[in-house]
């Protein structure tokens, strides 16, 4: 099983894949940083003054991550980024779920959905074990690098 989870052949298919999301949730962010801060702001947990640097500096973040891994250059640097980028999703998200605070979660598309309050709460578990699996993702990356470098024989 270990050999499996460490091939070459996953490894390169996870880095590109993770990289690859994080390229097109990147991108609309990019496009549209005031509909991507009002998103922040509707999360209620970013002081007001740092709405607006957050929603033009954590894409490119996003944007730079994926890139490197898809390209397979600081390849330890990206995946750690990608990781703790995770980590803040899924916690700021749960927050969110724990207090019926019904918000888009901003992740692929900025435009808000017009959806009802029982459907945003859906989609936003539906976000929340998303992430998770990307977090498990990127785990395999994090195992297969300690394999590779012989750490964990």
């Amino acid at each position: 099983m270990k050999r499996l989870l460490t091939h070459p052949w996953l490894t390169i298919r996870v880095q590109i894949a993770l990289g690859a999301i994080f390229v097109i949730a990147a991108w609309p962010k990019i496009a549209d940083p005031p509909s991507f801060a009002h998103m922040i702001y509707n999360y209620r947990l970013v002081p007001s003054s740092l709405i607006n640097i957050s929603s033009l500096v954590m894409p490119w973040i996003e944007m730079l991550a994926g890139l490197a891994l898809i390209l397979g250059i600081w390849k330890s640097a990206a995946r750690n980024v990608i990781i703790a980028l995770l980590a803040v999703f899924i916690v700021a998200i749960s927050i969110n779920l724990m207090r019926d605070n019904a918000i888009d979660c901003g992740c692929f598309n900025v435009a808000d959905r017009g959806k009802s309050h029982e459907q945003r709460i859906f989609d936003m578990k539906v976000d929340v074990a998303r992430d998770l699996g990307m977090l498990l993702l990127a785990a395999q990356l994090v195992y297969a690098s300690k394999r590779e470098r012989g750490i964990d024989n």
